[in-house]
């Protein structure tokens, strides 16, 4: 019983086994700590025996030794020694009993480690690495699980599955180990590989990093295949003991190579749709693009007010459109436009259930993948030149010191006059020659003005260099370029800042005890202290400091000319001693 006791004590402690495996040696080396420590216990009880307690002590032993030492402050010479053989014995039945109950798993000679059933188990998603392991993230866990790749059970990156955590981590910033049970569902995701094609099969040379092995394909199932071809397939099920997984072939990109071949096979691998479906397809195409009477008439008329575009030169689609007018001596209209989409879809039709699934067009060097089909995008919700359009709309009246004296926001129908490329508007600003240079000029005299008010007020520039491709017809690249942020840029970013702005304090303007009115809101949290202290750190070793009356750090800082910044504090004055002139701060400064 001593040498049950004492293994049952000592190591089988589930929190402490599931750290590690244990072999025989250690276990001896915890029986003799715990036996040290009960042999005063045990030398008490000794004196008080019954006849189904027998006398007896355990004393320390060793894990070559014959018989248990007796504990030198144990001098009953009654008292039984027990041996070596008598407590492997128990240590034996023990394991035994521990495998058989399924608390305890054997890992070969003299190695065992809790079972995974005594583990905590969760469920989670499979984030699959290059080198084959995984990392499994689970909802309930601030940190992912790792799962050496031996230990993955066929999951693949984007499975759901079962994991049992079998270890924590031993150093802060670790990841706690485990390894994966059970698939319980898998991916939906798409991948992009090479055919190649033999007499009979098809193998597929998966391009992501993450699959690394080739998928097999029979040749009659898809016949249309050719070697070479770039194909998307999709994995249905790996089981346990084949070479590689069973999947689909979804669709044939056609040859490597090719440009547009291999613009498709981006867009797939990254799950991102690079078609619209037939039936989504019919849905644009059967909308008219007749305005009749009845619809102008509930809209405010634009149509007889300058207006126009200004966009990329390679643009497809025109969203957005400025009006202007005169109204007397000091005083303008400005109108900024946008496609009024609502008017041609409706909520929870197959459009907007498209767009709502697609949630942004993608931008790629060649070309836009849009949220909507093209006879939406590129002709009905184009403020394309020349043609009646419907719109939704923020009107200004301002003054010549760009103050707005009055606003209005509604549905309108316009009619653009031009279609101006930022170059060309940039021409027009320059030097006051061509078609609405009048217009154009004075639309960038309000924006500059708007512009150096909005930095003087402490606005963040997140300007930056933007490069741009020169490419052939077939979309080969022949040259980069850095794309200039002129005032002709600048003029549009402005009104449409002003727009934002005014709509968004419209919106979030309520009566006293009356409701936030239903609306998408961007919310900005408090600050973080512990990231304030670091920056305060940091700062303290360039020579400035921060400092706040009330004890809590309020950093803003203010851009100046020349990548220079100005730190100062809501209710204090200037905080930075000087001018912060270390370029590189100014970006730190953005990102706390």
């Amino acid at each position: 019983d001593a040498g049950a006791d004492i293994i049952e004590t000592c190591t089988f402690n589930a929190q402490a086994i599931s750290q590690s495996d244990y072999s025989t040696t250690h276990l001896v080396r915890r029986i003799n700590l715990a036996a040290a420590r009960l042999a005063r216990a045990e030398a008490d009880l000794a004196t008080k025996a019954t006849p189904d307690r027998p006398r007896f002590v355990a004393g320390s032993i060793g894990p070559t030794g014959k018989t248990a030492s007796m504990s030198p402050d144990v001098e009953n010479p009654s008292l039984r020694a027990i041996t070596f053989n008598q407590l492997q014995e128990a240590y034996e039945e023990q394991i035994e009993a521990l495998i058989e109950g399924g608390v305890v798993e054997s890992h070969g000679r003299d190695k065992f480690q809790l079972s995974s059933s005594q583990l905590p188990h969760y469920e989670g998603v499979v984030d699959l690495a290059v080198s084959g392991a995984a990392y499994v993230r689970v909802e309930e866990l601030d940190c992912d699980i790792y799962v050496n790749q031996r230990n993955t059970r066929c999951a693949l990156d984007g499975d759901r599955v079962e994991v049992v955590l079998q270890r924590q981590p031993y150093r802060e910033g670790d990841n706690p180990e485990g390894a994966i049970t059970k698939v319980l569902e898998r991916s939906k995701r798409q991948y992009v590989g090479v055919a190649e094609v033999s007499r009979s099969a098809i193998f597929v040379h998966p391009d992501s990093r993450k699959l690394q092995m080739d998928i097999f394909f029979s040749r009659k199932l898809y016949p249309e295949v050719k070697d070479g071809d770039k194909v998307v397939f999709r994995i249905e099920d790996w089981r346990e003991g084949d070479r590689s997984p069973r999947g689909v072939i979804v669709d044939v990109l056609g040859r490597q190579g090719d440009n547009d071949v291999e613009m498709h096979a981006i867009l797939a691998e990254y799950d991102l749709p690079y078609k619209f479906e037939p039936e989504v397809e019919a849905a644009a195409n059967a909308i008219s693009d007749v305005i009749d009477e009845k619809e102008i008439a509930q809209r405010r008329d634009f149509r007889a007010v300058t207006t126009f575009t200004i966009d990329p030169a390679d643009a497809k689609d025109f969203d957005d459109a400025l009006s202007i007018q005169k109204l007397e001596d000091g005083i303008w209209e400005v109108g900024v436009h946008i496609a009024d989409v609502t008017h041609y879809i409706r909520p929870d039709d197959v459009l907007d259930c498209e767009a709502r699934d697609r949630g942004t067009s993608v931008y790629l060097v060649d070309r836009t993948v849009p949220m909507l089909p093209e006879r939406l995008c590129n002709e009905l919700c184009s403020l394309r030149p020349n043609e009646e359009k419907l719109c939704f709309s923020a009107v200004f009246k301002l003054n010549e010191n760009d103050e707005v004296l009055d606003e209005w926001f509604g549905r309108t129908v316009i009619y653009s006059d031009r279609r101006f490329t930022y170059a060309e508007a940039q021409a027009r600003i320059e030097t006051g020659v061509g078609d609405y240079a009048e217009e154009i000029g004075v639309m960038n005299r309000l924006a500059q003005t708007m512009r150096q008010r909005r930095f003087k007020n402490g606005a963040v520039s997140f300007e930056r260099a933007e490069f741009k491709f020169i490419l052939d017809e077939k979309g080969k690249p022949l040259g980069v370029y850095t794309k200039e942020q002129k005032e002709s840029n600048q003029l549009v970013e402005e009104f449409m800042l002003l727009a934002n702005r005014t709509v968004a304090e419209k919106i979030g303007r309520k009566a006293p005890n009356a409701p936030l009115k239903t609306f998408v809101y961007r919310i900005h949290d408090e600050p973080n202290m512990e990231k304030m202290a670091m920056l305060a750190k940091f700062v303290s070793k360039l020579g400035y400091k921060m400092r706040s009356a009330s004890g809590h750090v309020s950093l803003y800082y203010r851009p100046l000319d020349g990548g220079c910044a100005l730190l100062y504090n809501e209710n204090e004055p200037l905080i930075a001693a000087s001018v912060i002139k270390i370029p590189i701060m100014v970006e730190a400064f953005r990102r706390f």
